[in-house]
């Protein structure tokens, strides 16, 4: 039977399939339903420095192949996060986990990054850098190199854990970004975060989220992620961890195979709790009937 481990860095995953933040809290909802230990690693629920209750309501949408949510980072705060949702995750998950960490200015960044660095469980530092920059007019950290290369130098600088720099695809160039975050050291890049998206209720003639845009997710995001995953593979060396629209064991291998070391699960995991066990039981018979002995013989291999 094939072996589906992989590696991020030094780090060996059982598998690669992991939930994305903002799809599976911080694990407990997720641990009554099935044993999380199956994972690979799950990245939690997006941290700010501040607690958040988020946008307001309502903040999702369906529409098709996917959904719009404008949840606004609702979180308990770093603080809460550390005293509170860390230990009784490590009652229930036995693995590193994927920190993800938010922020509206640098020094928040620096702040929750620093925090959460000195934590044990933690695997890696999933920044993102799609939130907007409060210093800045409210343009987000990733909509350009400079910008995204000045978050990854400030978090690299106050950090021992391995940071991943999670990208949004609302931008000119992806792959300008990647090279930069690079540049800058980011240990690994995650992409892509959610498209911007709107849904109309006809009937009501108005945006159905109250916040009118959001970020649009689901299987029908899917071929874009592929493409900006080949791409950045193509101008970086460190590892990439590939998601957007994720939703069988055939998108894991197309992912991997344009050059993703392992694998986000996102939307799926609300409409289908189940996806990433199914997944995960599925991945070894497809991978024995494409040829595949070792799962990480194929990550960019599309690539001639």
């Amino acid at each position: 039977m094939a072996d589906i481990r992989t590696r991020l860095g030094d780090w060996t995953l059982d598998n690669p399939i992991i939930p994305a933040s903002g799809t599976f809290g911080f694990g407990q909802e997720f641990a009554k339903l099935y044993d999380i230990n199956i994972l690979g690693s799950f990245s939690f629920k997006g941290t700010t420095k501040e607690p958040r209750f988020g946008n307001p309501t309502p903040r999702i949408a369906e529409c098709t192949a996917g959904m719009i949510n404008s949840v606004g980072l609702a979180n308990p705060g770093i603080d809460k996060v550390i005293a509170g949702e860390l230990p009784k995750l490590r009652g229930i998950f036995k693995k590193p986990v994927i920190a993800n960490i938010s922020g509206f200015s640098i020094d928040e960044y620096k702040y929750c990054c620093e925090r959460i660095d000195k934590e044990d469980g933690i695997g890696i530092i999933e920044v993102n850098i799609s939130c907007p920059n409060v210093h800045a007019g409210g343009m987000a950290f990733g909509t350009s190199p400079e910008a995204a290369a000045e978050v990854t130098r400030a978090v690299k600088s106050v950090t021992h854990k391995p940071v991943y720099m999670k990208l949004s695809p609302n931008v000119a160039s992806i792959v300008d970004i990647a090279k930069a975050c690079e540049a800058a050291g980011a240990d690994g890049i995650a992409l892509i975060n959610t498209l911007l998206g709107m849904k109309i209720d006809i009937k009501r003639r108005k945006p159905v989220v109250a916040n009118k845009m959001g970020g649009f997710s689901g299987p029908a995001i899917f071929p874009v992620a592929v493409r900006m995953v080949y791409q950045v593979y193509e101008a970086v060396k460190i590892p990439i961890i590939g998601m957007g629209g994720v939703a069988s064991a055939e998108d894991v291998i197309e992912m991997m195979m344009a050059g993703a070391s392992a694998v986000e699960v996102g939307a799926m995991n609300l409409t289908e709790p189940g996806i990433c066990p199914k997944i995960i039981g599925e991945l070894p018979g497809l991978c024995d009937s494409l040829g595949i002995e070792n799962i990480t013989d194929i990550i960019g291999a599309a690539h001639c």
